[in-house]
Formats: structure tokens, sequence, C-alpha cells
């Protein structure tokens, strides 16, 4: 075995990490992330075992083990000599100084992920830029200075990957500086920049005609201008995720931008939730301009309506998943046209009721996944309507459906053998006997 996976064990021991080292010496990628309740069970004679016997390893991820500390991870730096990727987030006995004295010790490191709340060193910017090989850098929740991003442009390190996701301390030119010399960014997370306006945005595009996703959420001063500029000179952009930002509150047909747009094929996952300022005819044009969609996340976009829902589904011919939770306009009675791609629809908290859930079950018949927690208009005869018509799906939510009737819930599983997970409505009364009828049929039920 090369890869053991044991994200969120319940109760994770020092004796394990001897068991593991032991056992499966032959390792490459280790994950012991996110531990249930406190790591403080293991030592730093656990993770020494580790480093002493798994030779092979490559990739470990140790974050959320609030008792690892500095020597545990210069042991692992190190004595593991062909470790190229460790993340290492939520760490807190972990010091930046103690980072800095373990990157020495594994200088052809490629991919560095941390989170800490103490100021960059010099030492740490040292050790960080000998890292000759380094091609991802995440610093996720961490005050980081624009010297810290200079630096690591005037090195020139063949970065790919940089994540700066709620990131503070550092503002445009550091970004500016860092982008205009590492030209080779393919993936960039900006989440949260506050300062970020679209004339920047503009700007930094043209140094990343490499890129294929990027993430601006939570920027507040983005609009459509930003969009437009990353799918004129990013031509390779494949997601962009934009949530929580200002798309819809300029108005496109004043726009120049309009003149300069071009299609994007390539585009395939566009998230754009809670824009507030979003509007049917923002909709329609992004349907011109990313003709292969095959995500869109419109959550809690409260001013789009059926009507232009159903006009760039018809344009969405490869559409897969299609999120309108929280959308207050939504009923979708208007879908007269056959979406047969469409694998997932979240219909979370939105207008829907008997009637549109027979008219979607009727269009979008290869329908996986159906979300319709806290649907208030929806009856089991709506649920049968799916049921009956969406012939693969494998899972449905009806948590907080009030008029949906919980004896309907066994019906379901013999009338659509395809379904293998059942989020029950109110009511649900989860006897042994329904417990081994649901096992049997291989669908799991939760509440």
């Amino acid at each position: 075995m090369t890869s053991l996976i044991s994200y969120g064990v319940i109760t994770l021991k020092t004796s394990h990490l001897f068991l593991i080292a032991n056992c499966f010496p032959l390792l490459e990628e280790l994950d012991l992330s996110g531990p249930c309740f406190s790591s403080d069970l293991i030592d730093g004679d656990g993770i020494k075992a580790l480093s002493d016997s798994l030779f092979q390893l490559r990739k470990i991820d140790l974050s959320a083990h609030q008792h690892l500390n500095d020597q545990s991870l210069f042991h692992l730096f190190k004595n593991c000599k062909l470790l190229q990727e460790v993340i290492i987030f939520n760490c807190d006995h972990i010091t930046i100084q103690g980072i800095a004295s373990a990157l020495r010790e594994r200088p052809t490191l490629t991919s560095l992920s941390f989170s800490d709340d103490q100021t960059f060193t010099s030492c740490f910017i040292d050790s960080l830029l000998c890292l000759k090989s380094l091609t991802c850098l995440d610093l996720s929740f961490i005050s980081v200075s624009d010297n810290l991003l200079s630096s690591i442009a005037i090195q020139g390190l063949p970065l790919t990957r940089l994540v700066l996701r709620n990131c503070t301390g550092y503002g445009y030119h550091g970004i500016f500086s860092l982008l205009s010399k590492c030209k080779c960014i393919q993936h960039l997370n900006l989440q949260d920049a506050h300062f970020l306006n679209d004339q920047h945005v503009v700007d930094l595009s043209l140094f990343l005609g490499h890129l294929l996703s990027i993430n601006l959420s939570k920027c507040s001063m983005l609009t459509h201008l930003s969009l437009f500029a990353l799918v004129k000179n990013c031509p390779s952009l494949s997601e962009i995720k934009m949530n929580y930002t200002s798309i819809g509150k300029q108005c496109v047909e004043n726009s120049n931008s309009l003149f300069d747009f071009v299609v994007n094929p390539r585009l395939k996952s566009l998230y754009l939730s809670h824009n507030s300022w979003l509007r049917d005819e923002n909709l329609i044009l992004f349907a011109s301009i990313f003709p292969n969609l095959q995500l869109i996340d419109l959550s809690y976009c409260d001013n789009i309506s059926d009507n232009s829902i159903c006009q760039v589904l018809n344009r969405w011919s490869k559409i897969r998943h299609l999120n309108l939770a929280h959308c207050s306009r939504v009923k979708l009675y208007g879908m007269n046209i056959r979406v047969l791609k469409l694998e997932v629809l979240s219909l979370i908290d939105t207008r829907v009721d008997d009637e549109a859930l027979h008219v979607i079950s009727k269009s979008c018949c290869g329908l996986l996944q159906l979300l319709l927690k806290n649907c208030k208009g929806i009856t089991e005869m709506g649920v049968k309507h799916v049921v009956k018509n969406c012939t693969q799906l494998r899972e449905i939510n009806l948590r907080d459906c009030d008029k949906v009737h919980h004896n309907v819930v066994a019906s379901m599983l013999f009338s659509r053998p395809s379904l293998r997970k059942i989020v029950v409505p109110p009511r649900f009364c989860f006897s042994d006997k329904k417990r081994e009828l649901f096992l049997r049929h291989g669908c799991i039920v939760s509440f």
C-alpha cells in the first residue's frame, strides 16, 4: 500500500503511528488531518517513528494536530528525503522558527501549506526562498507582507499554485510584484483581497496567460469588468469563483467592456453565489460568453428569475451541476426543454412546488442528486414524480419539507432502486426493521 487516508479519525494515538510505521513502510502519501477529538494523544515519538520508517514518503497532511511541535517537524523533514508536499494547517505548537529550520533540511520540497498567527521573520523568508523547486504555496489565513511577496518574485520561484485565501497585511503592490515575475501561475486564490478593484484585475490578468482557475470571492469591489478581463486575457481559464462580489451592480449595457468580451469555450465552472446585484440580463449575457459551462452556482442570487434560468439552460447543453439554493424568485415552471446532462440540482429553500417538480422530473430525467431541503411547497406527490421520471437518481434531500409525508420514504426505495442516500422529511420514524430494509438495498438514510 502506498497511500493511507485517516482524515477525521475519532481518536488518533501515538501507538497508531507506530503501527502505521511498522505495517506500511512503503507509504508515499499519508493523511492524518482533522482528528475529531484532541490530538494531544499524539506526541513527538509517534512522528519520529513515522519519519524513521517511511523512507518513501512524498506527501503528508498533519493539519489540526495541536500537540505537534518544531522538533517533530524537524525530524520529519530531515529523515524523509523524498518528501515533496507538506500540509500543516492549524498546528498551533509549530512556530515560524520551527518551519524555517525544517525547510533548510528539505530544500527539494515542492509544495508547502500552513497557517500561523506569527510574523514572518527574515530567517523564514530566507528558508522559503531556498526552495528552488517550490510550485505550490498555500498561506491561508496568515498576515502576509508585500515584502514577502516581492522577495518571492525576485527569487523567481517556479510557482504554479498560489493561495492567499483570507490573508491580510499585503496589498496590490505585493501581488503585482509577484505575478509580474511568476508568470506560470495556473491556480490563484486571492479570496477576501478587499483592496482589489476592477482595474487591478485588468492589469493582473495580463500576467496570467497560463491560468486555469482563480478565486476572487469576497473581493467586494469587483464587477463584471473583472470577469470580462479574465475571460479575454486568460484563454485557458476553466474555473472562476467570484462569490460575494458586485457583479451586476454596474449596468452592462452602458459599459465599453461589452464590445471587448470574447467567447470562452474552455470555462467549465462559474461560482457567483451571494451576488445580490446579479440580474436576468447579466445571466443571459454570460450564457453567450460561456457556452460550455458544466457547473454554475447562483445560490443566494435573489434577483434572478425563471425567465433567465430557462433561457440559459437552453444554451448550456453541457450543464451538469446547477445550484439555485435560496433563490427566492425561482420556481422553474417554464422548463420546456430537456436538460439531459444535468446531474446535480440544488433547489434548497426555493419556491418550487409539486407542479414544478413534475416539470423538472421530465426535463431533467438524468438527475443523480436533487436537493430540496426546506422547500415548503412540495408534497409526496411531487416527490413521486421525481422518483418515477429520474431513473438514475441516487440522492434526494427532503429535510424540513414539512408537507412531505414520512411514509413516502420506503415507497421511494422500492420505486427507484438506484437511490443510495435519502435525507428524510420531518417526523420520519427510523425503526430497526426499516434500518435493515434500507441497508439491504444499499441506501443510507440521514436526518
